[in-house]
């Protein structure tokens, strides 16, 4: 075989791999009751966030019924990257992993591996003898914390991100996520205290790493392992990873971080984030890596009802359960007086690994009740509306931007306003 030949080879398996990252039939609007013209309003967002330097590069992608209407790259790949920003990059999603632990999950709860209000301490027997903080002095909880409590952050357990507090203090010395895995993650987070009597208090916190250790535990697999043959796999995700291939590698967005000083963002600092390869702690709270298109699927089988292309992930039953506002009153507004820091909207409750619109009228911006979301500490973000039948996936990499809030709300505002049709779902 001539270098020619070879050559073209060579090309023809790169075009491959970039089809088949992005292999999306992309529907006129209005075949879905959108407006095409009124769907620019997306690109007009993005490009006025990416000219004001608010943004460096986009993927956003917008489904209707199950028909993507739009789904386009903005910008380019990083500040120190001019290559243009392609719709198949690779992203840290962040926080947004935390709903693809929670479906794991609930696999295992279909399967009888637990009750939703089994102790964690029965299946991690590690955590049974956590005890509260009060003034200093160690003291037993009323009650031990639920698997429930991990999905709705409601177990008692923190982040180590207000330092201002003692308890916050000993989660941030404790490095919990430079432990070697998860079983050491759980060995270091035995030794801490409580932050909250479990069942009292809405407060985001490390709880879905936890609920990543017990899928582990249960299923007698690592939380990578179980990811990619339970669910990556049957959903044809081939692009989301704890770790990225090397010859994915190339396909990583730029990271950023927000100069609060200077008020303009600049490249991620090298060592301040995991390497995207090696990793043995798999953090079911925030480690992966994926794509627009990737988690468009998974959110896909969830707007389904649990199923996609004939792969059943959930019951359609357990979808819903998922989705129900689960906070009382009380629980939910005694945590309420964080906001922002516990990404809790107002008119927002909390299900099974996402946040719920239980008031549209309170969320400050265009809604439906029901709607469900995440996202991530880089300004990721995913909702998905049954009234509306729809699916959003917004893909960029900045962290500590204080623009998160506002671009969630221009993008709702700008997909919301292309609707010609309310509430006429005909989805699978």
């Amino acid at each position: 075989m001539n270098i020619r030949a070879l050559f073209h080879l060579l090309i023809l398996s790169l075009l491959a791999t970039r089809l088949e990252a992005a292999d999306i039939d992309i529907v006129e609007p209005e075949t879905v009751s959108f407006s095409t013209n009124r769907l620019a309003k997306i690109t007009e967002f993005v490009e006025r966030e990416i000219a004001d330097g608010n943004l460096v590069g986009t993927v956003t992608l917008v489904a209707r019924h199950g028909q993507v209407v739009h789904f386009e790259a903005a910008g380019r790949n990083g500040l120190d990257d001019e290559r243009p920003m392609e719709t198949d990059a690779l992203f840290r999603i962040f926080s947004m992993t935390k709903p693809i632990t929670t479906v794991a999950a609930m696999m295992l709860y279909e399967e009888g591996a637990f009750h939703l209000g089994d102790p964690v301490a029965k299946y991690l027997p590690e955590l049974a003898n956590m005890q509260l903080s009060i003034d200093g002095e160690p003291a037993p909880p009323q009650s031990s914390m639920t698997i429930e409590q991990l999905m709705t952050h409601t177990a008692g357990l923190t982040n180590g991100w207000h330092i201002e507090h003692p308890v916050e203090r000993a989660y941030r010395d404790a490095a919990l996520h430079q432990s070697a895995d998860l079983n050491a993650f759980i060995d270091k987070l035995a030794t801490l205290p409580l932050r909250f009597e479990p069942g009292t208090r809405y407060h985001y916190s490390v709880a879905t790493d936890v609920l990543g250790a017990l899928v582990e535990r249960l299923s007698g697999q690592t939380l990578e392992h179980f990811f990619q043959t339970r669910i990556f796999d049957p959903l044809e995700m081939h692009d989301t990873f704890f770790n990225v291939p090397d010859d994915k590698m190339p396909r990583m967005a730029g990271g950023h971080l927000w100069n609060a000083e200077q008020q303009a963002m600049g490249p991620m600092p090298t060592g301040l984030l995991p390497a995207p390869s090696g990793v043995t702690l798999f953090s079911g709270g925030g480690g992966l890596i994926s794509t627009a298109r990737d988690y468009w699927r998974f959110c896909e089988m969830l707007r389904r009802g649990g199923s996609l292309d004939g792969e059943r992930i959930l019951g359609p039953k357990t979808v819903q359960a998922m989705t129900m506002a689960r906070l009382a009153p009380e629980v939910r507004d005694n945590g309420a007086a964080e906001y922002p820091a516990s990404h809790l909207y107002p008119g927002q409750s909390f299900g099974l690994g996402a946040g719920v619109i239980t008031d549209p009228a309170q969320a400050g911006v265009v809604s439906s009740r029901g709607e469900y979301s995440w996202g991530g500490i880089a300004n990721t973000k995913f909702w998905i509306d049954p009234e509306e039948d729809l699916v959003v996936v917004f893909m960029t990499q900045v962290l500590g931007t204080p623009h998160s809030d506002r671009h969630r709300f221009d993008l709702k505002v700008a997909t919301y306003q292309a609707l010609t049709d309310l509430g006429s779902s005909s989805g699978d």
